[in-house]
């Protein structure tokens, strides 16, 4: 019998302190935020399967020592739920259907597995050429009811999970140990630059079909819908007419200083800012940070850190172009009560950050311009 944790009532969702997820570049599992729709299952590394079915010439049922014998991938990526910030969307904007998740609802790891493509192609995908831009591979979890379906599944387009270069992973391990319970272990799918919610834990089936997952988070969840649907009911009318979310936009978040401190400058009169900054999609990396502490009228370029690898664990194996920056700058601010500070990034690809974003149902992909108030600075 499969040892759970936690439950559909009470699934395990949190996030941590954002100058603890800032701390290092490689999230640890201790600062990584969890997202669940249901219980976390234990599984046995040593006897779980996932299968492969569908469109293939060859089904395939795959022990996770099968999966160690396949050519082993390591890929840096931050890995963010489709709500992140969402609190900021509901208090700038206006009320959003979901959890109430601030800044901290992303992880930057190293994960490490076969690419997807070479399972994929050890069962041989059966879909003509002309046919496959309207194909997709789904994922799934049977382990577990969730709060909304009898089980979790999700799904990306065909012509993603066939490209080496999007680097669609089945991880087995996260910073270089066996993946933990909580972040899907022994197995999870891992998709960069895509809304984490495609990243299916406990992964146990991968079918290619011609259609999108039938799955409610894929169907009826994390899309962004126009703000004419404003209520649950409106909603309906919407889900099967937008497209599910894939790519995550470009994004920064300010994590010190925190909202509604104390900061006192230093002997130039500047204030210390630091933050993570995340590329759209697999169009990065991050090339620039800019901060403001004048609400716009002048715009300090930040300095992005370097990837610190002390042990050189994974230096000139990967690239770095899904993986968040973490920035830092000094900015002069006037002394006072309720300043704010805000800051926007660019990627490689000229993706910026606006000022303002449009609000959705759901809350989901909020990028405004990252942002900390309510400051006081002596």
């Amino acid at each position: 019998m499969v040892q759970l944790e936690y439950s559909v009532d009470e699934p395990l969702n949190r996030e941590p302190e954002l100058d603890k997820l800032v701390s290092s570049f490689i999230t640890q599992p201790g600062h990584a935020y969890d997202r669940n729709h249901g219980p976390i299952p234990h599984l046995s590394a040593a006897t779980h399967r996932v299968g492969i079915y569908g469109l293939v010439q060859k089904e395939l049922t795959l022990s996770i020592s099968d999966l160690q014998s396949l050519p082993q991938h390591t890929v840096i990526c931050a890995l963010q739920c489709a709500g992140n910030r969402r609190h900021t969307m509901r208090t700038k904007l206006k009320e959003v259907s979901g959890i109430d998740w601030f800044d901290g609802a992303v992880m930057n790891c190293a994960w490490t597995g076969p690419l997807l493509v070479d399972v994929l192609e050890k069962a041989g995908v059966n879909v003509p050429e002309e046919k496959r831009k309207d194909a997709h591979v789904a994922f799934s979890c049977f382990q577990t009811p969730t709060q909304d379906d009898e089980w979790y599944g999700a799904s990306i387009p065909l012509s993603r999970a066939l490209d080496p270069e999007c680097a669609i992973l089945l991880a087995l391990e996260m910073n270089g140990k066996p993946l933990p319970a909580n972040h899907g272990g022994p197995l999870r799918v891992v998709t960069p630059g895509i809304a984490g919610a495609r990243s299916v834990k406990w992964l146990d089936r991968i079918t290619v079909q011609m259609q999108e997952s039938h799955n409610f988070y894929q169907r009826h969840d994390y899309k962004i819908l126009p703000p004419e649907a404003q209520t649950k009911e409106e909603a309906e009318e919407w889900w099967d007419k937008v497209e599910a979310l894939q790519d995550m936009p470009v994004n920064s978040v300010i994590a010190i200083p925190s909202a509604e401190a104390s900061v006192q400058v230093d002997e130039d009169g500047l204030v210390e800012v630091k933050g993570y900054a995340l590329p759209s999609g697999g169009d990065g990396p991050i090339v620039k940070v800019e901060v403001t502490g004048d609400e716009g009228k002048t715009w300090t370029e930040a300095t992005l850190l370097e990837y610190d690898d002390p042990k050189e664990t994974y230096k000139g194996v990967v690239e770095l172009k899904w993986a968040w920056a973490l920035w830092t700058a000094k900015v002069r601010v006037e002394k006072g009560k309720g300043r704010r500070i805000w800051s926007k990034a660019t990627d490689r690809s000229g993706n910026t950050q606006k000022k303002d974003v449009e609000w959705n149902f759901r809350g989901v992909a909020y990028n405004g311009y990252g942002e900390v108030d309510n400051l006081e600075v002596v």
